[in-house]
């Protein structure tokens, strides 16, 4: 079973539907002992950086997070469950921290001429091909972004995909057991659910005792 985090935000169920479409056992819960059993993790989520980590914490789910993430558990973070991973955001009035899963900032897009904050739409994606769930995507792939902010990362090499946006933003970040993305696989057409495919794999090959798919 794969456990949608329910932290009072927005976007859980489009995210729990895409899994179901793709064949998963997976429904949103916030409940930590079933978060616990689960064979994989996800924490979505679109809205305010303080307010999600105020109800992260106000439930006990900040620490259901660091507790799956450490036991090499399967973890998925989308769009603004991938920023609360990092340390800190400038979006944030109170300086509350996040969940310092990785050390970076979340920034605000750079204003441009010609762009538009927030960034929403298709855009083309740069990847990885060493991160396994990106891997056989067509050639600068197109994917579906709602943002005004995105994590600018200490550590490069946790790096799997960037977007060009009023700069070279990073949009996506793996590393052992965690892969993360700005953008939204559950609405990114078949190129997103190739990725959330392959993420999947990861989680039935990873509760079979391989580390990779």
């Amino acid at each position: 079973m794969i456990s949608v985090i329910d932290y009072g935000v927005g976007n859980l169920r489009s995210v729990e539907k895409a899994l179901q479409y793709i064949g998963c056992d997976a429904k949103f819960t916030s409940d930590k002992k079933e978060i616990e059993k689960s064979e994989g993790v996800v924490l979505p989520g679109v809205g305010a950086f303080d307010d999600a980590m105020l109800n992260l914490q106000k439930s006990g789910l900040d620490d259901a997070v660091k507790e799956s993430i450490n036991s090499g558990k399967p973890f998925l973070g989308i769009c603004l469950g991938l920023q609360l991973l990092f340390e800190k955001s400038e979006e944030s009035k109170t300086g509350k921290t996040g969940l310092c899963i990785f050390k970076g900032t979340i920034k605000k897009i750079p204003e441009a001429k010609g762009l538009k904050i927030p960034h929403m739409g298709w855009n083309e994606i740069e990847y990885s091909t060493d991160c396994p769930f990106l891997t056989q995507l067509p050639d600068k792939p197109y994917v579906y972004f709602v943002h005004s902010y995105y994590a600018d990362c200490v550590d490069k090499d946790i790096v799997a995909a960037t977007v060009q946006y009023g700069g070279s933003l990073d949009v996506a970040v793996y590393k052992n057991n965690v892969f993360a993305t700005q953008f939204h696989p559950e609405k990114s057409s078949l190129v997103g659910l190739n990725i959330l495919r392959k993420w999947a794999l990861f989680v039935k090959s990873h509760n079979k005792g391989v580390e990779k798919c």
